[in-house]
């Protein structure tokens, strides 16, 4: 018993309790005005704001500093839309910065009165994105971040019914309002849904069908003047005052219903006073199931037929209060339930086009008329829309300047894509794969969904073939980073300089044209989960070749996939990974390469011949040929002309006289190593030595071996200079690059198998 009663004591206190607070006085409703003026003076829209900066952020941007940024930011919708979902989904970067940049309008007022219409091809999660959105804004419009308060009556009986011979009647109404007849279901449930209270026998509850914010209530000619008494001069009065998103709490006005009761009772009491003794404010919460705060229609949900919503019992109380059945008249519609909520529309077909149209003069106006009273409509109108339904409103030119579209396209951002998948075959799918190989798999479904020729792209880079190595002919490897906010580090400096704010957003703007088209999301898991139990079954590390052979062998993917992409995909993975083996390989003695540096810099002041000690390191330097050719081939190639060498020299010496010794050592006071000169000699020097690295090592076939032997017994039989080396290149591809030492071992042997080092010489 003890622990039935410890259960039911949780319930009691449980996170549902906070929904069910008691209404509180007009007077207490503004102490809660002061001490959260942000959270009690706002509308639907700048709730919907406040949830994402809750569940969303600020976003983050990988170029803080750079002058052309175009405030592309990554933007973590993971706790919006994905956490605790039965279907997550996952918001790539394009598709989450244009829906953020609308919740920012919105906010402000800048696109209200209109419908925002969700609109991709079928497969890409559009239902699933709206539910799991209406689902967050449900629980967090019921949390005490996410509060807002509405109006609710509490008429006394005793005030009203004082000195007007009211006994026999209040006798009547107590009768009336304790009584439960048996009326038909329907008029039960609008009972039940907009319930009368008798908390302690004085009084009648009357709740705002409208849910209208209590401060609408003052009435407008005076609304300005007693917010400006309210509140001290702080920041939150400027912004107020001043913000366009508060204008709404200066120009509305209270629904029709709460209006005419304050008439009514103002006629009765002769006080201002009394009547807001009257009225109270309870916590605004939302049901989705119960169409309270959020409604969602279905195509296939019949219009109801009853389009005026009345409560038969509650009017009847109210005539007899006022003893006047037309002073308030308590009938609202269907919209007055989600007034300050989100009403929505899956799909816009069958009974929903009947519902969109219907909201045409309702978003023109901000009002519906229910019979001969005008009821007020302030509410985030939401739907959802697949391309080939748009010719469903075709005909109603009118209603074009009031819908806002926002494209939902299939994933455009390799890196949600791969999410994706680690979502439904799980995060552990990633041990299966060598690095970059999973990445790649999403490259080749998301280069069916772009376009094949780029204008932005072709302005910026005017010679794709450049860049052989490292993108393919149509530039979709690039446009794929850029897509997800990275600037590859391979491209030139010149092109670097060239991607401006302006050339940025012209590329990022071509996304609203694609991903409306090649392999689905649906398409795309069927896709992935065939080749994934193709090859992870093997044992062996999933790596290029096998995602070559797959797509290669399925006729029909490989239509819906780029003419020579899959070639260009491999040739940048064989150059990438062979850099990083590269990396892994290169170890120099940066003290002995300084040195080199500083006495050539030193040296080209000189002639043959000289002997001279160096200002930067105190030796002396003996000026010969041998010391500048043999510098000047490590930089430019074993090969290079005489010629190119004196040229080369020459421009060095007058970089030397003309900038860095005059300008940045002798008048800036730039440490020697620090100079421009300097650095461009040490890139030069460095790039050198990591791109011959691996040439001692392919010429000697105990290298490979030792490789494929690491970690087993027979790997301490090599001597011991191969075993530093080959330990060496392994531990620093598991440190710098990720890779398990299985696979660090699998890519160095492909390196060596595919003989990328000679593949990639330059002639």
């Amino acid at each position: 018993m003890d622990n039935i009663k410890k259960a039911m004591q949780q319930i009691d206190i449980g996170e549902h309790g906070s929904n069910h607070r008691k209404p509180i006085p007009f007077e207490a409703f503004l102490q809660e005005v002061l001490d959260n003026p942000t959270g009690t003076i706002r509308n639907v829209f700048q709730v919907f704001h406040d949830l994402f900066k809750e569940y969303v952020g600020e976003g983050h941007d990988e170029y803080p500093n750079d002058p052309e940024s175009i405030q592309y930011v990554s933007y973590d919708c993971s706790q919006l839309l994905v956490e605790d979902a039965d279907h997550p989904f996952f918001a790539d970067r394009l598709f989450a910065n244009r829906l953020v940049n609308h919740v920012e309008a919105l906010r402000s007022g800048a696109q209200q009165n209109k419908i925002y219409i969700f609109d991709g091809p079928h497969g890409c999660g559009k239902s699933t994105f709206l539910n799991n959105l209406l689902k967050r804004f449900e629980e967090y419009a019921n949390t005490g971040a996410g509060t807002r308060y509405e109006t609710v009556w509490r008429l006394d009986r005793r005030q009203l019914m004082r000195g007007e011979g009211h006994n026999e009647t209040a006798s009547i109404l107590e009768s009336l309002f304790r009584m439960q007849q048996n009326p038909d279901q329907r008029q039960f449930d609008t009972i039940r849904s907009m319930a009368v209270h008798d908390t302690d026998g004085d009084y009648v509850e009357v709740p705002c069908p409208c849910h209208d914010n209590p401060l609408l209530l003052i009435p407008k000619s005076q609304r300005r003047q007693f917010l400006d008494e309210l509140f001290e001069n702080n920041e939150f009065k400027y912004t107020l005052f001043t913000d366009k998103a508060f204008e709404w709490i200066f120009h509305e006005v209270p629904c029709t219903i709460c209006g005419s009761l304050y008439d009514a009772l103002y006629a009765r009491l002769k006080s201002t006073a009394k009547v807001f003794e009257m009225i109270h404010a309870v916590p605004y919460t939302f049901n989705r199931r119960l169409g309270k705060g959020i409604s969602v229609f279905s195509p296939g949900d019949r219009p109801v037929k009853e389009i005026i919503l009345s409560n038969e019992y509650l009017q009847r109380m109210i005539n007899r209060l006022f003893s006047d059945s037309n002073q308030v008249r308590y009938i609202y519609s269907q919209y007055a339930k989600t007034n300050n909520g989100i009403y929505a529309l899956m799909d816009i077909k069958s009974h929903n086009i009947e519902r969109l149209i219907e909201l045409h003069n309702i978003i023109s106006e901000g009002l519906h008329k229910v019979e001969d009273i005008e009821e007020n409509v302030s509410s985030l109108f939401l739907a959802l829309m697949n391309p080939e339904d748009k010719k469903n409103i075709k005909d109603f030119q009118s209603f074009s300047d009031r819908i806002v579209y926002i494209n939902i396209p299939y994933v455009l951002d390799l890196n949600t894509e791969v999410e994706i998948y680690r979502n439904i075959f799980g995060t552990r799918i990633d041990d299966s794969f060598l690095p970059r190989v999973l990445h790649n798999f999403a490259r080749v479904i998301i280069s069916s969904r772009l376009s094949l020729r780029s204008e932005a792209m072709l302005d910026w880079i005017r010679e794709p073939a450049k860049y052989n190595r490292n993108c393919d002919k149509n530039l979709q490897l690039l446009k794929m980073e850029i897509y997800t906010g990275h600037i590859p580090e391979w491209l030139s400096e010149e092109d670097r300089k060239a991607l401006t704010a302006k050339r940025r957003r012209r590329i990022i703007s071509e996304s609203e044209n694609e991903g409306r088209q090649g392999i689905s999301g649906r398409d795309s898991i069927k896709i992935f989960n065939s080749f994934f139990t193709t090859y992870a079954k093997s044992g062996e590390l999933i790596d290029m070749s096998m995602l070559c052979k797959f797509f290669h062998a399925q006729k029909e993917l490989k239509a819906s996939i780029p003419d020579g992409f899959l070639d260009s995909l491999l040739q940048l993975y064989d150059y990438s990974i062979l850099q990083e083996v590269k990396e892994s390989l290169y170890y120099y003695n940066e003290e002995q390469i300084h040195r080199e540096i500083l006495h050539y810099m030193f040296a080209v002041n000189f002639e043959p011949g000289a002997v001279e000690t160096c200002n930067y390191t105190g030796e002396t330097v003996h000026v010969t040929d041998d010391l500048f050719d043999g510098f000047e081939r490590r930089l430019l190639g074993e090969k290079t002309e005489k010629a190119k060498l004196l040229g080369f020299r020459k421009e060095t010496q007058k970089e030397y006289t003309s900038r860095t010794l005059t300008q940045e050592i002798m008048v800036a006071g730039t440490p020697p190593t620090e100079t421009r000169l300097f650095q461009s000699l040490k890139d030069r020097y460095e790039y050198n030595l990591k791109e011959k690295v691996l040439d001692p090592f392919l010429e000697n076939e105990n290298f490979r071996r030792a490789i494929k032997d690491y970690a087993e017994e027979d790997f301490k039989t090599y001597d011991q200079k191969i075993r530093d080396d080959v330990t060496f290149v392994i531990d620093n591809l598991m440190k710098r690059y990720r890779y398990t030492e299985h696979g660090a071992k699998a890519i160095c042997m492909y390196v060596i198998d595919n003989d990328l080092a000679r593949k990639f010489t330059k002639p």
